[in-house]
């Protein structure tokens, strides 16, 4: 009859019995690591990435991350919500930007007040040239059509728009030199390109997506009142004269 120790002998003959390791993410047989079921592909990544340091992508400009925003676009959306920012997509300009969720304005009043682009704010003077921009760019597509990306617009277009609203500096130097330290500052938001060796630049499509229209004309309206204010002042004799 076997015994217990019999029992046991034998079952440390046959060798101990093989441990499965439970553990997450854990080596298989071959050595290979398999990925977790909730790992964030590679592109999808790389399109946040992007996203987030420069607020849109261009389909001329990157065409392999913009298809990848494309088919990625729940995946980013995800991505993107607990920031309180949401992708959306200009299909026929080809264009893919970052804007704030629409829940947000729900509690927050002012949409500037979005921790992620209260740095970005814009002052008085680049606002101003972003709406003289924003007219040519629509005179651009009007005459060959929405989607067109050649807005070219040369700066000596653009000096008398903007003399005509922030004044004469009195000097063709420093009336450059202002325009082009604006044009710069707006480089920086992607909403023009560099000046090119003639003296121009090209106007980016996120124009049309970066200010409401009505707000821009209201922008440029004041900018005509006080205009008119000032040659008013300018023309009336002092009070103080006798």
């Amino acid at each position: 009859m076997e015994s217990i120790f019999d029992q046991l002998t034998a079952k440390t003959a046959e060798g101990p019995a093989p441990t499965t390791d439970t553990r997450s993410g854990g080596p298989d047989e071959g050595g290979t690591q398999e990925l977790p079921d909730s790992y964030t592909p590679r592109q999808t990544k790389d399109v946040v990435l992007e996203l987030l340091k420069y607020g849109l992508l261009e389909n001329h400009r990157k065409p392999n991350l913009y298809r990848d925003a494309l088919a990625q676009r729940e995946a980013i959306g995800r991505i993107l919500e607990p920031l309180d920012l949401a992708m959306r997509v200009d299909e026929v300009r080809g264009l893919a930007y970052v804007v704030i969720a629409d829940q947000v304005f729900d509690t927050v009043e002012d949409e500037w007040a979005h921790p992620l682009v209260r740095r970005q704010r814009l002052n008085l003077e680049q606002s101003l040239l972003i709406a003289i921009l924003r007219q040519q760019f629509v005179a651009h597509e009007q005459q060959t059509g929405v989607g067109s990306s050649d807005a070219i617009v040369s700066i000596d277009d653009l000096l008398p728009q903007l003399q005509l609203y922030l004044g004469d500096l009195g000097s063709d130097t420093q009336e450059q030199k202002r325009l082009r330290t604006l044009l710069e500052q707006l480089k920086g938001h992607g909403i023009v390109s560099e000046i090119d060796e003639h003296d121009r630049i090209l106007i980016r499509p996120i124009i049309a997506h970066l200010a409401n229209p009505e707000n821009l004309q209201s922008l440029l309206q004041a900018f005509r009142e006080q205009v008119r204010r000032t040659h008013i002042h300018e023309r009336s004799p002092d009070e103080g004269e006798s």
